[in-house]
């Protein structure tokens, strides 16, 4: 099954494109029912509840504010961070509903987290309810966030049907995505460019696409530029900018390093990976927690791989950003990117499969060249835990973050190096990684109660 890449790249805020936007969209959903139902303006009161990971990390991820959003009616993209929305509601203790109907509302009392409970579809749950001033129940849903931003209410989880975007070109796995390439003599990118194009205007994919590496630019500049300490109780120091100065330094003092190249890769992946954890505005690639690796992997072709690249700088960029979405279809079709499913190789394993492939593909690489890429990226992040310590996305995210990046560079230079034989396929190395993210222990899915949140130290 297709999945559009404006749904695998989404404009967000951080830190969690799992437990902040989705709970957002969820809560922005439930308020937009009760509209179309002509409910609205019977609301006296709405209770929330959190289940599973969305409970046991959530407020390291910011949910119960993310929540709030959404019951405002805040869109993800365009919601305004200089406005201190979640404290105007918790210092008057009331909520404008949809933003028109007024109700009293505490963060404290009417967002439960339920740290016992983990329903059966999905590890991030969430109910929410409304009453009217008798206390009749109005309207209840359930949602669940799968990763990515996305969500699926629970008529939409388990067998039932998903709805799918029609496309010239369906494919559900590597090996189906190949053959339609050589039967139609096109690129990955050409194929998903088409799809793309028949669900929209070509020009407003274009478009939209360079809005996308726009913003991707724009969070590794301001990380780049914002010193200061990260929000949570690590009180964590930004390294981005440190880490600039230093790299200036050498710069001007004429020494040589032959891995400088790799200390850009992690400058670049540490500025969005901490603007993410800040709350700053970022995209999911493919998820929030994992959102510095495909920028820097951008800017790595940008400013060093596009010398050698057969495309111009324009097409190249192109080009990365259609095949890895290409990639990441495959992963969220056939295994998840969700780190409260399959632990961080759902999301730092599938980030740097997807740029690797990309960057591949933009170099000039053949279908089994990127083939390559993308599965030497994710077979060395199988097993990834995704264990972070306090519930924050920062620690070991960030790091993982630059890793990834330079991971998903090597990856591509291997397979760039080769003729693309390869044993493993692409199809194998998904399988593969679902299998071992669903035996992970609950404990290292994004649940912060084992690995390193356990042993590092305590929150």
């Amino acid at each position: 099954m297709y999945t559009s890449l404006f749904d695998i790249f989404s404009i967000g805020i951080g830190p969690s494109s799992s437990h902040t936007m989705g709970p957002m969209r969820a809560a922005a959903a439930f308020t937009a029912d009760l509209k179309k139902q002509g409910k609205l303006g019977q609301v006296h009161s709405v209770q929330v509840s959190l289940y599973g990971s969305l409970a046991l990390t959530g407020e390291g991820h910011g949910t119960p504010g993310a929540v709030v959003y959404g019951l405002l009616g805040l869109d993800t993209e365009t919601l305004d961070l200089s406005i201190d929305h979640i404290g105007k509601v918790q210092a008057e203790g009331r909520l404008l509903l949809g933003g028109e109907h007024g109700i009293g509302f505490c963060m404290e009392q009417d967002i439960a987290l339920e740290y016992d409970i983990t329903l059966p579809e999905h590890a991030n749950g969430m109910r929410l309810r409304a009453w009217d001033a008798t206390h009749t129940l109005l309207h209840e849903e359930y949602f669940f966030s799968i990763g990515g931003g996305a969500i699926r209410r629970r008529t939409e989880m388990g067998n039932a049907p998903v709805a799918a975007p029609k496309v010239p070109y369906d494919f559900g796995s590597c090996d189906q995505l190949m053959a339609i390439c050589h039967e139609e003599e096109k690129s990955i990118a050409q194929i998903v460019m088409t799809n793309e194009s028949s669900l929209r205007f070509r020009e407003l994919v274009r478009k939209r696409m360079h809005t996308i590496c726009n913003i991707m630019s724009a969070a590794i500049d301001r990380g780049v530029a914002t010193p200061g300490v990260l929000p949570g109780s690590l009180k964590l120091t930004r390294r981005a900018p440190i880490i600039y100065k230093r790299l200036e330094q050498l710069f001007h003092s004429n020494e040589t390093d032959a891995l400088t190249i790799i200390d850009w890769i992690n400058l670049w992946a540490f500025a969005v990976a901490e603007e993410n954890a800040a709350g700053g505005r970022v995209v999911t690639a493919p998820t929030m927690g994992s959102a510095g690796i495909m920028p820097a992997v951008l800017r790595y072709y940008e400013r060093y791989g596009a010398k050698s690249s057969p495309y111009s700088l324009d097409q190249g960029r192109e080009i990365f950003l259609l095949t890895a979405s290409a990639i990441c279809s495959l992963y969220r079709n056939n295994a998840s990117i969700s780190g409260a499913e399959v632990g961080c190789q759902g999301e730092v394993g599938v980030a740097c499969s997807m740029a690797a492939g990309g960057l591949a593909a933009a170099m000039g690489g053949t279908l089994k060249q990127i083939e390559n890429a993308a599965e030497i990226a994710m077979e060395h992040n199988l097993g990834l835990t995704c264990d972070p310590i306090c519930g924050l996305v920062q620690v070991p995210c960030i790091e993982r973050n630059a890793i990834g990046a330079v991971k998903a560079v090597n990856a591509t230079r291997l397979a760039l190096r080769g003729d693309g034989s390869h044993y493993v396929s692409l199809d194998s190395v998904i399988a593969t990684m679902d299998e071992t993210g669903r035996n992970l222990h609950a404990g290292y899915r994004e649940t912060a109660l084992a690995g390193l949140a356990k042993n590092a130290l305590t929150c």
